[in-house]
C-alpha cells in the first residue's frame, strides 16, 4: 500500500510541531516540495491567518531557549537568520543587552568558576565567552574581576 505524500500544509504543521518557525524558514524548507507556483504561499498564508505562524512566538522561543547561554550578538544573528522583522529583532536584542552582565557572569561561573591564573587562561576564558556572543565590555569586566560582583 502506497501512502500519499503529505501536503505542504501538513509538512509545515509537522515542522511547527517541533518548534516555532518563522515564515521565511518554512518557505526555505518547503520550497523543494512545492509542485505548483503559489501553493506554498497560500498554505503559509492560511497557517498564518489561523495563528500557527507567529514571528513574536519565534522571537520569544529563541530568547527562552538561548538567552541563558548566549550573548546578545549571537542571539541577534540567530534571529536575523530566521528572516524576522528587523524591528522585532532590535527590540529583543535591546532587552538582552540590559541583562548581559548577569548572563555572562552566570555562563562564566558554570564553565570556569574561578579566576584565571595567568594571561593565557584569561585569554581562553575571553575567547570562550566571545564565541557565545557576549559583548567585549561585559567579558572584560567578568574575567578581570574573576567573577566577583
Amino acid at each position: 500500500m502506497v501512502s500519499a505524500k503529505p501536503s505542504l500544509k501538513g509538512r509545515a504543521l509537522r515542522l511547527l510541531s517541533g518548534r516555532e518557525h518563522s515564515r521565511a524558514e518554512l518557505e526555505r524548507k518547503l520550497k523543494v516540495h512545492e509542485e505548483e507556483p503559489g501553493t506554498l504561499a497560500r498554505a503559509l498564508d492560511e497557517l498564518q491567518a489561523k495563528g500557527f505562524i507567529s514571528e513574536q512566538r519565534v522571537v520569544e522561543s529563541v530568547l527562552h531557549r538561548r538567552a541563558a547561554k548566549l550573548g546578545a550578538a549571537r542571539i541577534k544573528q540567530e534571529l536575523q537568520a530566521k528572516g524576522l522583522d528587523p524591528e522585532a529583532v532590535s527590540a529583543a536584542v535591546a532587552g538582552l543587552q540590559a541583562t548581559e552582565r548577569e548572563r555572562v557572569l552566570e555562563v562564566w561561573r558554570k564553565k570556569f568558576g574561578e579566576p584565571a591564573v595567568d594571561a593565557q587562561a584569561a585569554a581562553r576564558q575571553m575567547r570562550f565567552l566571545a564565541a557565545r556572543g557576549f559583548s567585549a565590555e561585559a567579558i572584560r569586566r567578568v574575567v578581570k574581576a574573576g567573577g566577583e560582583d
